[in-house]
């Protein structure tokens, strides 16, 4: 069944990136000079949001921005990728979520968010659209909202006999309850290590990893291993699925990208195992290109690419 006949639900973030690029990553106290400078619409929520969009999934988004320049934005850009933003909400209050990125010549980056507007959308607010939830047949989100938003939607949605996949990032602990809330969680190695306390070095201590996480009550994990690929423990077996090989430009979003692929791939009905393979391959295509949403692939780009 197409993915576009199904509905998926993200709950989370939207920031504005502003994003420069360097020769290497400062250290405490250096300034270094840096290159080009983008501004793009970004928040782990609002990428993955896309990226389902553009793999053909049909979602809606609920997320909470300021009433300023960059929500107003924000809300254009996501509604013309094609996403239901009709329970996107204002905050007269606070500003918008904004992320100050820096990103080397190997790719790698280092990124401050100042939440803003993310960090006032609340169970109350959720109570106002329990409809969307009913809806939706996957519902995907972060945690760079409230944890206690996050915890409210999970027990609401289980409840409904929904699926929640749940990107713990960025990295903190999370409570019993909420795991035992969720079909799916997708963490990588230093939110893993948050979430399970084993320090990930090599394939068996991830699968430990792994472990301990599933034996709190998630039915399946994933861990995302970056170039080393994903370790998928689900009904007590491991399965490695392997990275794409690519030159790497910008990862600011991959993980995003990868999350949002998967969540499409289930919706599509795929095993984990082909789930994970498609969205190693989305996020793979990511990487190649600079940006948050903007690096994200179309439909025929995973497709085609081997």
């Amino acid at each position: 069944m197409d993915a576009k006949h199904l509905t998926l639900l993200v709950i989370g973030s939207s920031n504005t990136d502003m994003v420069i690029q360097t020769g290497h990553l400062p250290r405490p106290g250096e300034t270094v000079p840096g290159g080009a400078f983008f501004m793009n619409p970004g928040g782990k929520g609002a990428n993955q949001a896309v990226a389902i969009a553009r793999l053909g999934g049909h979602a809606a988004f609920i997320c909470k921005t300021g009433n300023d320049i960059f929500g107003q934005q924000a809300q254009r850009v996501l509604k013309d990728e094609g996403l239901d933003t009709s329970r996107i909400f204002i905050d007269e209050r606070h500003p918008s979520g904004v992320a100050l990125i820096m990103v080397d010549g190997q790719g790698e980056n280092c990124i401050a968010v100042a939440g803003g507007s993310n960090n006032h959308l609340t169970p109350a607010d959720i109570a106002s659209v329990t409809d969307v939830i009913r809806e939706a047949d996957i519902i995907l989100m972060q945690l760079e909202i409230p944890i206690e938003t996050v915890e409210y939607v999970a027990e609401m949605a289980f409840r409904a006999g929904k699926k929640v996949i749940l990107n713990p990032a960025p990295a903190q602990a999370l409570s019993p309850e909420l795991l035992r809330r969720l079909y799916l969680i997708t963490p990588n190695e230093t939110e893993a290590e948050v979430l399970s306390g084993v320090k990930i070095t090599d394939t068996p201590s991830a699968e430990e990893a792994a472990r301990v996480i599933a034996a709190r009550g998630v039915p399946h994990v994933i861990i995302t291993l970056g170039a080393k690929g994903a370790l998928i423990c689900s009904g007590g077996r491991m399965e490695r699925v392997p990275a794409v090989r690519v030159e790497a430009i910008d990862t600011t979003a991959a993980g995003d990208i990868f999350n949002g692929a998967l969540a499409v791939a289930l919706a599509e009905h795929r095993t984990l195992t082909d789930a994970a393979a498609f969205a190693a391959k989305a996020a793979a295509i990511s990487v190649t290109r600079a940006g948050a949403q903007a690096s994200a692939p179309r439909r025929h780009e995973v497709d085609l690419f081997h």
